[in-house]
């Protein structure tokens, strides 16, 4: 992570100049695809059937067998979330029935989410536009301006016990069970959540009936909790570092906040590849078509990215404590950072 008193890393092209370029890796590979679908399905599959037959020998041995089916439940909502880019098929139709099909697996409807999440993509960064379900960021100032009830309950929100560990059981098991938008959501959007629920609660039901209420509950809950967190702090780490981006409306620019508003969370082997290279999200924000499976060769063809806003594992853990947009700053503090 960029120091305060050193000066930044600067990229060799501009962020716009990086659009056109990126463009060359947005064609799917359909076999390639099928193929990263297989080996992502069949051993999440595999660690589930092996997590319940731990079952009749040791709860603990059934629970860590949990964590690699979680891991893969991970890497199969990545594969959703490409689908939902249009990234992962050459067919629209493709992507879309597969996204629907593997949200009854993530819980996360799919035609909702993908809406929601184009707006996150188009208005990343941007302070005037911050949309109530993505992680809440104030400014110094708002937070200073606030009062004491507001400034507790940003406090709360922004905990890492409720972000990590309170969030991801809320938002998989019930805040996705309605649109994001539930006020304004349109019929088609209702109808695709409502839908989802109902194959939701079909499949679990299937389940049920195979292994008993019991197993299934003593099983599905931990693997979508450690999934969920999975997904939680990938995405919060993807935004919420030291020298994020962050503008208001007049001074924002969209490629400029999708490079350096993004980072590259530069994990090791095993865990990006699990994580099904979404950690190289700048790259991702700057062309959202490009499939996860081609991120990597993107860094390999122009090592210079590998520069920008680059967090490894003990940089992202230091983020925890990073709660604010100092705007006289330009860059994420802590809580104690203005007291």
């Amino acid at each position: 992570m960029t120091s305060v008193d050193s000066p930044p890393r600067l990229p060799i092209r501009e962020a716009k100049d990086w659009v056109k370029i990126l463009s060359g890796y947005r064609q799917p590979d359909n076999r390639r695809s099928l193929i990263e679908l297989g080996i992502t399905f069949l051993p999440f599959v595999g660690f589930c059937w092996g997590s319940y037959l731990a079952l009749s020998v040791n709860y603990g041995l059934a629970l860590l067998a949990c964590i690699p089916a979680a891991g893969f439940l991970a890497r199969l909502f990545v594969i959703q979330h490409d689908c939902g880019h249009g990234a992962f098929f050459e067919s629209r139709e493709w992507n879309v029935w597969v996204g629907r099909a593997l949200s009854v697996l993530t819980l996360t409807p799919f035609d909702d989410w993908k809406h929601s999440h184009a707006e996150h993509h188009a208005i990343s960064g941007c302070l005037d536009k911050r949309r109530a379900c993505d992680i809440k960021v104030m400014t110094v100032r708002e937070y200073q301006t606030a009062a004491r009830p507001r400034q507790i309950q940003y406090r709360i929100l922004r905990h890492p016990i409720l972000l990590f560990i309170i969030a991801p059981v809320f938002v998989f098991f019930f805040r996705y069970r309605l649109p994001h938008d539930f006020g304004t959501a349109d019929k088609r959007l209702w109808a695709g959540v409502m839908l989802t629920n109902l194959a939701i609660l079909l499949a679990a039901a299937a389940v049920v009936a195979a292994i008993g209420l019991s197993s299934f509950l003593m099983l599905y809950i931990p693997i979508i909790s450690v999934a969920g967190a999975i997904g939680i702090w990938m995405f919060y780490i993807q935004h919420q570092f030291e020298d994020t981006v962050w503008a208001n409306e007049a001074d924002w620019q969209l490629h400029s906040a999708a490079l350096h508003g993004s980072s590259f969370y530069d994990l090791p082997a095993a865990l990006t590849w699990m994580t099904g290279n979404i950690g190289i999200h700048h790259v991702h924000h700057l062309n959202s078509r490009i499939p996860f499976y081609r991120l990597t060769q993107v860094l390999a063809d122009h090592p210079e990215l590998t520069e920008i806003a680059r967090l490894d594992f003990w940089d992202s853990l230091a983020c925890i404590n990073l709660n604010l947009w100092d705007e006289d700053q330009k860059r994420l503090v802590s809580f104690k950072a203005i007291t």
